[in-house]
C-alpha cells in the first residue's frame, strides 16, 4: 500500500495600491413635454461614468444604464443595457459625438433616451408624439 503525500506551496505577493474613495453623482430629474430635449449634462471626463436612467409615467416605467467614456472635445463612447420593452433586454453600444445620437432608452415604450448632444455632453429626449413623460438620471463617477 503506498502513501501519497501533497505539499501544496502558495506564495502571494501583492504590490497593488488601492485608493477608496466616495463616489461623485448627480441626480437631474425631467417633465418633458412631447419632442422636447432636457438641459444638456457634462459627464466627467476620461472616467467610467455610470449613466442610469428611469422613467416613472405609467405605463411606461421602464430603466436603463449605461458605461459611458467621455474623452473631451472627441466623443462619447458607452455600452449598457436598454430598458425593457416586451421584447428580450438589448444591450447598448458605440461611440459618437453626433447631436441626437441614441445612447440607451430609459422607458418601456423605447421613446424617452439619454443621447449625445455634443461631443461633450448628453441630454435626455422624450420622443413620445403626444405625452409629457416624467424621468430621472443619475450620473455615477
Amino acid at each position: 500500500m503506498a502513501t501519497v503525500v501533497a505539499i501544496i506551496t502558495s506564495i502571494c505577493v501583492a504590490n497593488a495600491a488601492q485608493t477608496i474613495t466616495t463616489p461623485n453623482a448627480a441626480f437631474v430629474s425631467y417633465n418633458l413635454a412631447a419632442g422636447a430635449y432636457g438641459a444638456a449634462i457634462t459627464p466627467a471626463t476620461n472616467k467610467p461614468v455610470l449613466v442610469m436612467g428611469c422613467c416613472t409615467t405609467t405605463p411606461f416605467q421602464g430603466v436603463g444604464h449605461v458605461s459611458l467614456l467621455h474623452s473631451p472635445s472627441t466623443l462619447i463612447a458607452w455600452t449598457g443595457v436598454e430598458s425593457h420593452s416586451g421584447v428580450p433586454t438589448t444591450i447598448t453600444s458605440g461611440a459618437n459625438n453626433t447631436p441626437g445620437n441614441h445612447i440607451v432608452f430609459i422607458d418601456a415604450g423605447h421613446v424617452v433616451d439619454v443621447q449625445v448632444a455634443t461631443a461633450d455632453t448628453i441630454r435626455v429626449h422624450n420622443g413620445h408624439p403626444s405625452l409629457t413623460l416624467a424621468a430621472n438620471v443619475t450620473l455615477v463617477w
